[in-house]
């Protein structure tokens, strides 16, 4: 069962089938879910779904949303037992999953939900116009623990940088990237988010901002990283700012492989039920469908999931 200190995860929850879940539910121990920063896309949809799988579920209280560094700290929280849901990039749930978690707490994918692109975002007036323009600039590669600095790091190899060696790098979140590039503090950050991403679209509406083409990389890096897609920023996402071809990666909602069947089914089965709330919470929110829900590979869908999606028959 789970704890609220959280040593030991969910191996106990609930069995109880979905359809009478309701008031069944309200014995569940109080739900943690891993988001990101405050003014992410994981933070937007974390709240919506915790106002949403409150009264949906019954549950005695509202799930706490963690406000943390990203994916790499989200899926250390749920291999801890110290969170029960997570928000993670396809990325660094693939390195976790090959790293053999404990026991019970290997990461099992309730969805696919949107993807993120990748953006290094500069000022409109910035003579940065490449990622090589990086060297010996002032830049923030993403906060520790960040699916962010993952991303960073293997695109600035493809072009031959390296954060220790050539740049003034620092690690800071998207709040504190935001805030050191308006008060010019650093040149450039980079930021894997959905489109557009609330705290860039305030930026940008103080003042212009470009973001950096990685078509040249992309043939280097989509055969070092398949798990990554090539995709198109379109002009105007930010404003004046142009369209750029940029790296996408998907993002799962995540629970360890022992979570009980039942629960994950009923989270799932809510999750497709907030549709609207999701979408209003965050423009990525439109994207989350049953279709593309079950394209989580290389992460197996939970059994319960899959038990939901076979319900509504999109999964065989």
């Amino acid at each position: 069962m789970l704890r609220a200190g959280g040593a030991a995860v969910v191996g106990g929850l609930l069995a109880v089938g979905v359809a009478s879940c309701g008031s069944e539910f309200a014995g569940l121990p109080r739900l943690r879910i891993g988001a990101g920063g405050s003014q992410g896309v994981y933070y937007a949809l974390g709240n919506a779904l915790a106002d949403a799988w409150l009264p949906s579920l019954d549950l005695a209280e509202r799930p706490e949303v963690r406000i943390t560094a990203g994916s790499v700290e989200n899926v250390a929280l749920l291999a801890k037992g110290q969170a029960d849901v997570v928000f993670s990039a396809a990325d660094v749930a693939e390195a976790t999953l090959a790293s053999a978690p404990p026991a019970g707490r290997a990461p099992r994918a309730l969805a696919r939900i949107y993807d993120d692109a990748l953006q290094v975002v500069v000022f409109a007036d910035s003579p940065i116009t490449q990622l090589a323009d990086l060297r010996g600039r002032r830049v923030s590669i993403g906060a520790t623990d960040s699916g962010v600095i993952v991303m960073a790091n293997r695109v600035m190899a493809a072009a031959g940088l390296s954060a220790d060696k050539d740049l003034t790098a620092s690690t800071l979140g998207i709040d504190d990237s935001l805030a050191a590039l308006r008060d010019g503090r650093i040149d450039a950050f980079f930021w894997s988010g959905g489109l557009p991403t609330g705290g860039v679209t305030e930026l940008a509406g103080n003042r212009p901002i470009r973001l950096l083409d990685l078509n040249p990389l992309i043939p280097t890096l989509r055969r070092e990283y398949p798990v990554y897609n090539v995709g198109t920023i379109p002009a105007g996402t930010y404003r004046d700012a142009p369209p750029v071809t940029t790296l996408l990666v998907r993002n799962f909602l995540l629970v360890p492989e022992s979570m009980a069947d039942e629960t994950a089914e009923a989270l799932v089965s809510a999750l497709f039920g907030a549709s609207e709330q999701l979408a209003r919470a965050n423009s990525a929110g439109r994207a989350i469908d049953t279709r593309s829900a079950i394209g989580t590979q290389p992460i197996p869908l939970h059994p319960g999931a899959e038990r939901y999606y076979r319900s509504v028959k999109v999964y065989d």
